[in-house]
């Protein structure tokens, strides 16, 4: 059995991560933290990743001091430049063209707090992809879908670009947008899920 000890609320509408906890059996809110998400110099990936789950938890967390805040952030980086969400066709072909053949770097940064608990833990992932070498056929089909327009890095790891991925080095969940494993870690060490028999 797993129960909440107290209220749960994911601070991101990205249905991707609502459907990765929905899988755990939590019980959550969402609440969508709307940030300004410029982070001040050139942190590395990393960092940047911790800073703006950091941001979007506590953003969420100042209303509602007696919840578990989780927030999170995921980007995609390959010889060091940031891959964001492309606009266009040609900017999805650009980047998978990028991507075919090479291995790149999924970085999720993940924050759990609780102001009343005084909670605060904010960790990150990595998680290394391989992707196959990408005709141009396939190029063309991927991006005439819908799928790689709201996704880091132009591609979904858990939808129709499942094909592009010949391996990975590290969390699937990351990649998708949440690395699971270690967000339910914390939130079983803190007390907030409890899992036990009746």
């Amino acid at each position: 059995m797993k129960i909440n000890t107290r209220t749960i609320i994911l601070a991101s509408k990205s249905p991707r991560r609502k459907s990765l906890l929905e899988q755990t059996g939590l019980r959550f809110e969402i609440i969508p933290a709307e940030i300004d998400e410029t982070v001040p110099g050139a942190p590395a990936p990393e960092e940047m990743v911790k800073k703006l789950s950091c941001m979007k938890a506590h953003h969420i967390a100042q209303d509602y001091p007696d919840a578990a805040v989780i927030g999170a952030d995921t980007i995609v980086t390959i010889d060091k430049e940031i891959l964001g969400k492309p606009c266009s066709r040609r900017q999805a072909s650009d980047m998978l063209n990028m991507l075919s053949g090479r291995c790149h770097t999924v970085f999720t940064g993940y924050t759990v707090c609780c102001l009343k608990k005084g909670l605060n833990i904010t960790e990150a992932a990595a998680t290394q992809v391989f992707f196959k070498k990408i005709s141009s056929a396939e190029n063309v089909f991927y991006t005439n879908t819908d799928e790689p327009y709201d996704k880091a890095g132009g591609y979904a790891i858990q939808g129709i670009g499942s094909f592009l991925v010949k391996k990975i080095n590290g969390s699937y969940s990351n990649v998708v947008g949440l690395p699971v494993c270690e967000t339910m870690e914390i939130l079983i060490k803190e007390n907030i899920v409890a899992i036990g028999e009746t």
